[in-house]
């Protein structure tokens, strides 16, 4: 008799009954998903800065320096990324574009903020044909 309780005991656990690791399991999920819902959308227009001053690398035609700073403000500004004029640096030369775009975004979180920082540096020759 005593060996059947035993069993059953056993059996009781076997069936999931434990409910502590769902609970933990469901926690780090929410604090996961919490995250991406606020980081992927700045990754994405990060992205997007990023590729704007490539094609801008790519063909600057006549541009000066002040067209080409106002051009990526503007983009900024439209894909609503925290970057300032003091926050861009454009040279251009007769056979390079060099470009530098640093901002920070804060990313908050209840009880904590992440200042994540974004560096876009592009750097290429220009070809005249």
């Amino acid at each position: 008799m005593v060996l059947r309780s035993t069993r059953s005991r056993s059996r009781a656990l076997q069936r999931g009954e434990g409910m502590f690791g769902c609970l933990l399991w469901a926690v780090v999920l929410a604090v996961a998903l919490m995250i991406a819902w606020k980081a992927v959308p700045v990754k994405v227009a990060s992205a997007k800065l990023y590729d704007y001053m490539e094609e801008i690398a790519r063909f600057p035609g006549k541009r000066s320096e002040a067209n080409i700073k106002k051009a990526i403000l503007a983009q900024a500004d439209e894909l609503e990324l925290p970057v300032e004029p003091e926050d861009v640096e454009v040279q251009l030369s007769r056979d390079k574009i060099k470009m530098k775009v640093e901002y920070t975004v804060p990313l908050e979180f209840p009880g904590y903020t992440y200042d994540w920082h974004f560096e876009h540096v592009v750097d290429r020759p220009i070809f005249i044909f």
